[in-house]
């Protein structure tokens, strides 16, 4: 296999890789779950939880981090359970460790499955937060749940992004490397020179 083979069998496969739709997934592998924007209100039954701060980031999902504070921020909440759609929930976001309610909404339904929360001025306060989510049962009962948050961690740099990045560097070399023959032959004298010390 020559040289302009290998590299063009290599783009392909980063090419695959990024695209793949498994490496862009929450979750993990059957049997695994590694996606860590989620509660468990019961065993086996969790609310999934997503962040965006629209108008300083438009378009990226934040979760354990918020880059920002004091800029518009929602919280969006999706039920993974249909049966939760019929039980009234209460949130609250407190700053921690001094517990200083933030933001706080009375428990009420959501039958569509989804609830946004808005922060009109996000957290006033960097550092740690945690949001409660307490569903009231039919017979007074309360399923507690919570999660933190960081806020104010600085500019967000996506995994996403920075193999996007990556991937138009690597195009754009490759695309150099097929166009140009003076940097063609350096390259493939010095992968020559490579696989002969080997």
């Amino acid at each position: 296999m020559n040289n302009r083979q290998i590299l063009r069998k290599g783009f392909l496969s980063l090419l695959g890789l990024l695209f793949s739709s498994a490496l862009w997934a929450h979750g993990g592998a059957a049997g695994t779950d590694t996606d860590q924007c989620k509660f468990e209100l019961e065993p086996d039954h969790w609310l999934h939880y997503t962040a965006y701060q629209p108008n300083a980031y438009p378009g990226d999902e934040f979760c354990g981090s918020l880059p920002d504070t004091g800029v518009k921020t929602l919280l969006v909440f999706d039920y993974q359970d249909v049966r939760y759609r019929n039980m009234a929930v209460e949130f609250e976001v407190t700053k921690e460790p001094e517990g200083t309610r933030v933001f706080f909404q009375k428990a009420k339904k959501h039958k569509s499955g989804t609830v946004v929360l808005n922060l009109p001025n996000g957290v006033a306060e960097a550092g740690k937060h945690l949001i409660h989510i307490t569903l009231i049962k039919d017979d007074g009962g309360r399923l507690d749940a919570h999660m933190s948050f960081q806020a104010g961690t600085g500019a967000p740099a996506s995994t996403g992004s920075m193999l996007m990045y990556l991937l138009i560097v690597f195009a754009g070399l490759y695309i150099f490397y097929l166009s140009n023959a003076n940097f063609k032959n350096k390259v493939d004298t010095y992968v020559k020179d490579s696989t002969k010390m080997k």
